[in-house]
């Protein structure tokens, strides 16, 4: 498996043709505490850069964008009954949902996690 992020603080772990999707350490520490997570509907096509779930926080709403295409097959149920999952865990137990890609090759366009740490370092 390996792991993607966007400049968007999105990050994807890809398993196959199985992406899974959630926000980064580093978003969910500008956020603060997370009171609601919305995800996507299984079946719901996501063109990379869509609108794909929103996170509500005590200090804002923010959406989250889809890193790659392709149609989700699952969202993290778990969230709608603790949100703070993502603030406890947001690159393990706290992803939002997983999607099937549509064109694998738009991995090519995201940062590693080498690449990411760097980017963050600097904001």
């Amino acid at each position: 498996m390996s792991r993607y992020y966007t400049e968007d603080h999105e990050w994807v772990e890809v398993d196959g043709d199985i992406g899974t999707v959630g926000i980064s350490e580093y978003a969910q520490g500008q956020l603060g505490d997370i009171v609601f997570v919305e995800v996507p509907e299984e079946g719901k096509e996501l063109t990379k850069g869509d609108d794909a779930a929103v996170v509500e926080s005590v200090k804002a709403a923010s959406d989250v964008y889809s890193p790659v295409s392709g149609t989700v097959i699952e969202g993290n149920d778990d969230l709608a009954d603790n949100p703070a999952l993502v603030n406890e865990d947001p690159e393990g137990d706290g992803w939002f949902f997983k999607l099937t890609l549509s064109d694998p090759d738009e991995i090519d366009g995201l940062m590693d996690e080498a690449k990411y740490a760097a980017f963050v370092a600097k904001l």
